[in-house]
């Protein structure tokens, strides 16, 4: 079929339709006879029998204008009626009735586009419409989007609103608010039902009678009728009565809504879904017009089912799929006739909606999709054909926003039946090419909307308009007088403006059913199941007894239900990727750009306006939209990927895909503003473009690096209208010498928009290949909405997308460039808020677990429950009722969750995502410094998507059942072992303490301890991702499979200085580690809140013990490879733990003085954080002393290394201070852990003091017999050790007597004695055999010490006597002390001078002595 303006060129102006003597022989186009029968079988009435052939008129075309007018000829009362709309009696305002956005609300307000739909964006925002009425019965309808707080009614113009109060909270204004079932007139009653999302709300008002009421339209399931479903229209009855009227009293639709609630009201420009006998909606409907519409459709299908046979001379029947238009002038000349008079109605919104949605949707039921699809371009063919293109465009676009409408609100039934008609017809619109690519461009992503929206003010209080149509999909509303214009109020008129600039999204969505009847799950899944405890990873739950065989068959059961309504939701997954697959369709590129380069240019937008929104509210495409979207988005991708590869041996399958690295570089794909690995793009461009010169043949102007620079001090500042001038293209020239400066290039107006490469000077260098002059490639790169296929594909010395490519990249083509970039759109996807979408779907799953648990111990309370106590026994069986209701309920919920996000299908995209980021990952890490170039999000993606594998799609999908698993877990942990310390990645993110950072410290999850809004750098996120990695046995032995260089490299990192860098998440990978191995560090629940509360399921969990022997090896090897690593290390860890725990206990002080006040006091809940995070702290940063002096205790014990000494003395004085910290009897820390404060739950003497313990007997039990001397006498040096202190830890009050037994310990205090079931036999045997062996060193050196003279005591500590003196200073103190000292300073700590050697004291004092007697 030839479309308009290729081959028959038909148009209503070229038509001679009218009677006219110089062509009266039309009719000699078939036999008269013949003709007669066939236009007065299309022409007739079809409200009127057939007229005999003898009776009737002949018709020919000279008399058929006549005929038709005849035809359409409509009372002429109604004619009246519909030309005098706007003065009907009882009605008030424009006959087009609307939401008044210029100045009937309150509150801050999103509305739509047509000024029908309304969404809240303040607390509680009020709109009401443009008409009133004052007289007679009037109705609207009111289609609910969203369950939650609204209400919904009539108010006068002198009703006044605000925040708190809406409509039904004042006098003459009244509402019913189906969320919280009541009516509202200033007091509030019971009233009517609860509504759901896909309800119509019919409001009514009789001001005859003065009463008002309305009607709720509820889908309800009826297993009986074929279709499963039909329409409950309720009647809620009366809601008031003696309703005010008279002068100055007239009534207008208005609606009050909380934030994010969302409705679309109907006046009447649309049909009444449910009208009502004697009401009349406010907004007439075109009823003459209708008619008419009616009569020309019932005309335009007899042609599609008449077929002419001259031959023969007689007509045809047949059916409409099998008509085919055939150029026979008298079918031409019938449908012109048609169309002369159709296509003015084709233009409004009510008769598209009711004419030619209906029969459309008709054809769809009626056939196949194949009929189907044939019929419908049969139809638009005739549309694109007869009628001008505005008029075709015009009905386009009300057809598609009618049935993006219709797909949006309609109801979940068990069958999906609505929704898959709707998609049938769209595909079947779409399948055609010409309103293809009209509707891509101008309907389902429209783009010029946003320019304006985002360049200019909205109208009414924002602008300078009444009539606000700068956005095409939603205005903002906000009141002149109570909410002032900023830069706040422009910026949400933007985003907003963009929400539907993918309209199509919508398409995509199945949104999730709010009533389980509603979507007949309850015949679907008649039997429920539930698990019985979590088996997400790193959470262990309490055993429980086997499944019995009656819970296996509950679960079989379920299980098949779960699978029919998986088959029945992937038949319409599978439509909506069929419309993507359109979407993406490149090779209808007849006369035109093709349909998947027009997707791109828009796709793109799309993504710049979400990227640019993130972290702002709202979000411009809702997170669950999103996630559907992807998910299509990747199948109808890998759908071409594989495609092209079928036809191109030498491309890449899908399973391979990744993304190059010149796409980060080049220029051709724009990145907005979102952050690089590297740092700023324009800042890499200036400090890497010799790289980008020397690796991919770019050459970027200097002076072009200098003007962008200076246009970064005013970006934010630049005008609307400057921006609309700045030039979008560049040209680069191959050559290499760099090119003379273009004029353009100086503008200062190049700013944000234009920072990145592809508008810039970008030259191609002399290639690897020499090129000839004639050779040289001119190379243009333009802005999104200007390129074209060339561009992104590329051509012969072109490579489009990838121009730029590295010597590491090989030559042959992965795929085509477009579907590159898509890919690389769906990864940003992902990132801007797919991933958040999956973490909070997991509620669902978490809602049952909790109720489960209920019900599992409601029922063991019924079995423990005396029977004599009834009234017990009776509460408990109503509570098992509602659990057991509720988990119903809500186990169906999860079915429908896992069947539309977490199913097996779905896992696969994820996992295929991950896969691709790993590559593409790979690949920049091989181009060296322009690694720097990638956008973070891949990193981000990366580390997201693995943690969505393990944590989210659980028990009912595995991991480990994916292919590749474990290939795919190892290249993870060797990117993230490399990259955490990779010094091309800047970190960009505000952390305010770099010293505490995010991360727990015993195996705790991570802690925002100082801002709960700070978002972690790149550099963070990587070491958060590696802290988790160790956590878990597959992980880690993925870690373990790397190779050894890239092991050994972040093992190093790790044991770098602590200082300048995010120490404690450092520190949590070492304890991970080394976890499993310390004294009493088995536990995965904190042991001391076992033992006060036994049975409290709700304990915090910590990962099960998983420590690697491998990476330890590797610790003890690089501490002992040089004379630098290991005191550098150390001496930064005891540095935090010094400052570690005394933060901590200055916070305790300041909570018990808190808590000891007579007045009530609150601690802040931010204090008690931070103040368990340095006791955490403290406890990790002990166990990696553990594990170093474990694994190499030379580095304390041998002596003839320059700090053994030094670390072990300021060691000794840390555990020393710990120990009579916590030890001291009724000192500051019992009082607080004896408080129990939410929020110090880890809080208390087993975590701290098995730390300490296990560092004492690692020096002193196990270490060779030199060390433990060592050890020992260092120890009992130290002025603060106390023995009472290691006779605490056995929980004896005094040292036992020297060769006594250790005496029974007191039950009433703290003992180690009574964690046997954390700590061994063997451990419990080391401590008796260390408090021994200090008991009698201790002895000892309280006998053999000898007074010493203050003035042979060092002047720094005062506790150990003078052994050093400083050159050439000659001040004298102990060794530890100037050890320490010179650590961090080489000024002398007295005179500030530069010490140049330490020498003993006792070779001073000979040297002294000698020079004396000389």
């Amino acid at each position: 079929m030839a479309s308009k303006g290729a081959g028959m060129a038909f148009s209503r102006k070229s038509y001679g339709l009218t009677s006219d003597a110089e062509k009266s022989r039309v009719t000699g186009i078939v036999h008269e006879k013949l003709l007669d029968d066939y236009l007065h079988r299309i022409f007739s009435s079809t409200g009127r029998a057939p007229m005999a052939a003898t009776s009737r008129k002949l018709l020919n075309f000279q008399n058929l204008p006549e005929h038709l007018d005849q035809l359409l000829h409509v009372d002429e009362e109604a004619e009246e009626e519909e030309e005098s709309q706007g003065q009907v009696e009882g009605r008030l305002g424009p006959s087009t009735v609307v939401l008044d956005h210029t100045g009937g609300f309150e509150g801050l307000l999103l509305v739509d586009d047509d000024l029908l739909g309304v969404i809240g964006h303040s607390n509680f925002g009020t709109i009401r419409s443009t008409t009133c009425v004052y007289k007679g019965k009037w109705v609207y309808e009111v289609l609910i989007s969203s369950q939650g707080l609204m209400q919904i009614g009539w108010c006068t113009i002198n009703c006044r609103f605000n925040q708190e109060e809406g409509v039904g909270d004042t006098h003459n204004s009244y509402a019913y608010d189906g969320n919280r079932v009541r009516k509202w007139n200033v007091t509030t009653t019971n009233y009517g039902k609860a509504w759901a999302a896909g309800d119509i709300v019919s409001c009514l008002i009789d001001l005859d009678e003065g009463t008002l009421s309305f009607c709720l339209h509820i889908l309800l399931s009826t297993p009986s009728d074929p279709p499963f479903c039909s329409r409950n229209g309720v009647s809620l009855g009366t809601a008031f009565e003696n309703l005010s009227r008279g002068l100055g009293m007239a009534y207008f639709p208005a609606i009050s809504l909380s934030f994010k609630e969302s409705v679309a009201f109907n006046f009447g420009s649309r049909p009444l879904r449910y009208p009502v006998v004697g009401y009349r909606p406010l907004q007439d409907p075109p009823s003459a017009d209708l008619v008419r519409a009616q009569e020309l459709l019932g005309c335009f299908q007899a042609v599609l089912s008449v077929e002419l046979d001259p031959v023969q001379g007689r007509l045809v029947e047949k059916e409409s799929s099998e008509w085919q238009l055939q150029g026979q002038p008298t079918v031409l000349l019938t449908l012109a006739h048609i169309f002369h008079r159709f296509a003015p109605l084709l233009r409004k919104v009510y008769l598209v909606e009711a004419v030619l949605m209906s029969f459309l949707l008709g054809v769809v039921e009626a056939g196949t999709p194949a009929q189907a699809q044939s019929v419908v371009h049969q139809v638009l063919d005739l549309l694109w054909l007869f009628m001008e293109d505005y008029e075709v465009q015009d009905c386009l676009k009300q057809l598609m926003m009618s049935l993006l409408r219709l797909y949006r609100f309609s109801p979940i039934v068990p069958d999906l039946a609505l929704q898959i008609r709707y998609l049938r017809l769209t595909i079947a619109i779409l399948s055609h090419e010409k309103s293809r690519k009209f509707l891509l461009s101008h309907v389902l992503y429209p783009l010029l909307a946003t320019r304006q929206a985002r360049h200019g003010v909205p109208s009414g209080p924002l602008g300078g308009r009444n009539k606000y149509r700068g956005c095409q999909a939603l205005s903002l509303a906000v009141p002149p007088s109570s909410v002032p214009v900023t830069s706040l109020h422009r910026a949400l008129a933007w985003k907003w403006a963009c929400f539907d600039v993918l309209r199509s999204v919508v398409f995509f969505y199945i949104k999730s059913p709010l009533r389980v009847e509603e979507a007949g799950l309850q015949e679907l899944i008649p039997t429920t199941w539930w698990p019985h405890r979590s088996s997400r990873e790193g959470k262990e739950s309490k055993e429980v007894k086997d499944e019995t065989s009656e819970e296996r068959l509950r679960r079989r059961a379920y299980e098949r239900g779960c699978q029919r309504l998986k088959k029945r939701i992937e038949v319409v997954e599978e439509l909506q990727v069929q419309i993507l697959k359109l979407l993406l369709n490149n090779q209808d590129d007849n006369g035109g750009e093709a349909s998947r380069y027009i997707f791109l240019t828009k796709f793109r937008k799309f993504l710049q306006e979400n990227a640019s929104s993130r972290g702002n509210m709202p979000m411009l495409c809702p997170p669950e939209y999103m996630v559907c979207f992807l998910h299509r988005l990747i199948s109808a991708l890998r759908y071409y990927w594989d495609e092209y590869k079928a036809s191109n041996p030498r491309a890449t399958f899908s399973e391979e895909a990744y993304i190059p690295p010149q796409v980060f570089y080049n220029g051709k794909v724009d990145y907005f503003d979102l952050q690089r690995l590297g740092g700023l793009l324009s800042h890499l461009r200036k400090t890497l473009k010799d790289d980008l010169a020397s690796k991919a043949n770019i050459l970027i102007d200097p002076l072009e690096l200098q003007a962008a620079t200076m246009d970064d001090l005013d970006e934010d500042e630049e005008p609307a209208p400057a921006a609309a001038q700045r030039p979008m293209q560049a040209l680069a020239m191959g050559g290499a010498l760099p090119l003379p400066r273009p004029s353009w290039l100086s503008s200062p107006t190049l700013g944000r928009a234009n920072r990145f490469l592809s508008t810039a000077a970008v030259s191609l260098m002399t290639p690897r290949r020499p090129l000839s002059t004639s050779e040289k490639v001119k190379v243009r790169t333009l802005s999104a909405e200007q390129r074209t296929r060339e561009d992104i594909e590329g051509s012969q010395w072109n490579e489009g997308l990838l121009v730029g490519r590295p010597p590491e990249e090989p030559e042959q083509p992965l795929t085509e460039n477009s579907l590159l970039e898509v890919l690389d759109g769906a990864i940003m996807m992902y990132n801007l808020s797919v991933h958040q979408q999956l973490g909070k779907m997991v509620g669902v799953s978490d809602d049952v677990n909790e109720y489960a648990m209920a019900l599992r111990d409601t029922e063991d309370k019924l079995r423990r429950c005396p029977k004599r106590r009834k009234d017990i026994l009776a509460e408990l069986t109503k509570s098992q009722k509602v659990f057991s209701e509720k988990l119903d309920h809500l186990s169906r919920r999860l079915a429908w969750v896992h069947a539309t996000v977490y199913s097996q299908e779905k896992m696969q995209d994820i996992y295929w995502l991950l896969r691709v980021c790993l590559r593409t990952i790979e690949h920049g890490d091989r181009t060296g410094p322009l690694f720097a170039f990638m956008p973070e999000f891949y990193l981000s993606v990366a580390i997201n998507s693995y943690s969505a594998l393990k944590n989210y799609f659980g028990p009912v999908h595995s991991m480990e059942e994916l292919p590749g698993y474990e290939e795919t877990l190892t290249r993870l942990a060797a990117i993230l072992a490399k990259h955490f310390a990779d010094t091309r990645i800047v970190g960009t993110g505000e952390v305010p303490d770099r010293g505490l950072g995010e991360m727990g410290t015993d195996g705790m999850a991570p802690l925002a301890i100082f801002c709960a809004q700070c978002q972690p750098d790149i550099r963070d996120s990587l070491m958060q991702a590696l802290a988790s990695y160790v956590c878990y046995p597959n992980s880690l032995r993925a870690v373990e499979r790397i190779p050894e260089e890239q092991r050994i490299a972040m093992v190093r990192s790790l044991l770098a200085p602590y200082e300048q860098r995010p120490w404690a998440q450092t520190n949590w990978i070492l304890v991970r580690l080394w976890r499993g191995c310390g004294f009493g560090y088995r536990y995965t629940r904190l042991p001391h809140l076992l033992k006060t509360k036994p049975e409290d399921a709700n304990l915090p969990s910590l990962q099960k013990p998983c420590p690697s022997t491998l990476l330890q090896q590797h610790m003890a090897d690089l501490l002992r490879e040089g004379p630098d690593v290991a005191p550098s290390f150390l001496n930064s860890v005891l540095n935090q733990l010094n400052w570690a725990f005394s933060e901590f206990i200055g916070m305790i002080q300041e909570i018990q003085q808190a808590a000891e006040r007579l007045e009530r006091n609150f601690v802040d809940s931010r204090q008690l954080k931070v103040c368990a995070t340095c006791f955490d702290l403290s406890v990790s940063l002990l166990r990696v002393l553990e594990m170093t002096i474990t694994l190499v205790p030379e580095i304390f014990l041998d002596w003839a290394q320059p700090t053994s000494e030094m670390l072990l003395r300021r060691l000794a004085q840390l555990l020393n201070q710990v120990l009579n910290r916590v030890t001291a009897e009724r000192n500051l820390f019992d009082r607080v852990v004896t408080l129990r404060l939410p929020g110090l739950e880890s809080v208390d003497h087993y975590p701290i003091l098995v730390a300490v313990t296990g560092i004492l007997v690692r020096l002193l039990v196990h270490g060779p017999a030199s060390g433990t001397e060592r050890a020992t006498s260092v120890l009992l040096a130290d002025p603060c050790f106390q023995l009472r202190s290691i006779c605490y830890l056995l929980g004896q009050p005094e040292p036992p007597t020297p060769g006594t037994a250790l005496p029974a310990p007191d039950q009433k205090r703290f003992s180690l004695q009574s964690y046997t079931d954390y700590i061994s036999v063997e451990e419990l045997a080391q401590v008796e055999q260390m408090l021994a062996h200090l008991t009698s060193a201790s002895a000892q050196a309280a006998a053999a010490s000898l007074p010493t003279s203050e003035e042979d005591l060092c002047p720094i500590c005062y506790a150990h006597p003078i052994s050093a003196v400083f050159q050439p200073c000659g001040h004298k103190s102990c060794k530890a002390c100037i050890n320490q000292h010179l650590m961090n300073n080489k000024d002398c700590f007295f005179c500030k001078a530069t010490i140049v050697s330490v020498e003993d004291w006792d070779k001073a004092a000979s040297a002294s002595a000698t020079s004396s007697a000389a």
